[in-house]
């Protein structure tokens, strides 16, 4: 499961949120006796046409698994900086799969751009970051484990309608409810998507009357390019840009926030390495995800995909990047960041910004969006460059 639910699910909780009555108490129904939950399950999938049959396929022999419960308690934290992570996954070797799928399936990946806006290294980026091009897709039952999920009363309004979707791919032929696997939280296949976007975005790129998006790539990549134009991408805008920044710079107008435009960077003096400055028309940020002395990029519109996806930013950055790479942009300078923080160090800092009455949310030792905008108002204040980037120095003068 990625950092953060998709959007999907953000917005299956907004619609849970807005709906009434007995619409809404059905889709928390969770707890008690499993028989009892599935029922209630078959009941609304009815309702929504599936056949008797069909509900019945679909959960006979459905079992809680507690391992996913388990990884639902314990997800990992992102602690990695951005030159860690995307060192690691936007390696030498990725990058040459890369290119040769882009290579070998260059129809499909031209039909994607073509109908859909999507350039091709967009897609296999988000292929590689996702299951290394269809080679980890997880080995959790799908059915069971949005199962698991729905009958949990932790986070039923979000999951419940997946199990839904996930009953009405069975009838239409494309989930085998005892055989079908993927990530814990019910995402399937080559790049990781829940079952009511696969329902409403699926494409059957192989032309076998089937979406089958773990088996078969074209049907993978070119449902992919649906969900993300979906998401708003724009076709032929750009989605990051390399730059360099020079040493005086307005820095606490960095990071995600509104009100620039790229060539309002570029009149600071921000240089783009590739020279292109044609897109300056365009709302742009400039990211600094360590610090103004580290790589940097303008981030366009486009990138709004990314954070859709993901709402991590070291994520995001890095897929965002890899896919400038596939599509021929050289490595990134890596600058010399100065030094961060340890783990310790962060929420020591996270307290401290707390008590100065900053709303960091929760003291995890992650250098999130909250603290990163916190870090530049105590920067800010404190007369120093406001790039958000957390050191020791910042928590040595709080």
């Amino acid at each position: 499961m990625r950092q953060n639910l998709k959007t999907t699910l953000a917005a299956g909780l907004t619609a849970f949120l807005l709906a009434g009555g007995a619409q809404a108490q059905t889709a928390a129904a969770c707890g008690g006796d499993l028989g009892a939950f599935l029922e209630g399950v078959k009941a609304e999938a009815l309702t929504r046409g599936v056949s008797a049959d069909v509900a019945d396929r679909a959960l006979a022999g459905a079992a809680i698994d507690q391992k996913v419960l388990s990884r639902d308690r314990a997800q990992g934290v992102f602690r990695q900086t951005f030159l860690e992570f995307s060192k690691r996954t936007v390696s030498q070797s990725r990058l040459d799969i890369g290119r040769k799928k882009l290579n070998d399936l260059s129809s499909v990946f031209g039909r994607a751009e073509q109908e859909f806006g999507v350039p091709g290294p967009v897609i296999a980026a988000f292929w590689a970051m996702e299951t290394d091009f269809g080679a980890v897709q997880g080995d959790f039952n799908t059915r069971n484990a949005l199962v698991t999920l729905s009958h949990d009363c932790r986070r039923p309004e979000l999951f419940r309608p997946q199990l839904i979707a996930a009953v009405e791919m069975v009838g239409h032929g494309d989930l085998d409810p005892n055989g079908t696997t993927g990530a814990w939280a019910g995402e399937i296949g080559q790049v990781q998507m829940l079952p009511k976007d696969i329902i409403e975005f699926g494409v059957d790129g192989d032309g076998d009357n089937h979406v089958n998006v773990k088996q078969s790539a074209p049907d993978a990549i070119l449902t992919a390019a649906k969900f993300i134009q979906h998401l708003g991408f724009v076709k032929g805008q750009p989605w990051i840009q390399e730059v360099s920044v020079p040493d005086v710079l307005p820095f606490e107008k960095t990071g995600l926030q509104p009100g620039m435009k790229a060539s309002d960077w570029f009149a600071l003096g921000v240089k783009p390495r590739d020279g292109d400055t044609a897109f300056g028309n365009l709302e742009a940020s400039l990211v600094l995800p360590q610090g103004r002395k580290g790589p940097a990029f303008i981030t366009y519109p486009n990138f709004n995909i990314y954070l859709a996806w993901n709402q991590s930013f070291i994520y995001t950055t890095s897929a965002a990047y890899f896919a400038t790479r596939l599509a021929g942009a050289p490595p990134y300078e890596r600058g010399t960041p100065e030094e961060g923080l340890s783990e310790d160090g962060m929420k020591e800092l996270q307290s401290k910004l707390q008590a100065h009455g900053h709303d960091v949310g929760k003291i995890d030792g992650i250098l999130g969006s909250g603290t990163r905008a916190a870090i530049q108002k105590e920067q800010l204040r404190l007369g120093m460059p406001a790039d958000g980037w957390a050191t020791p120095a910042l928590l040595a003068a709080l």
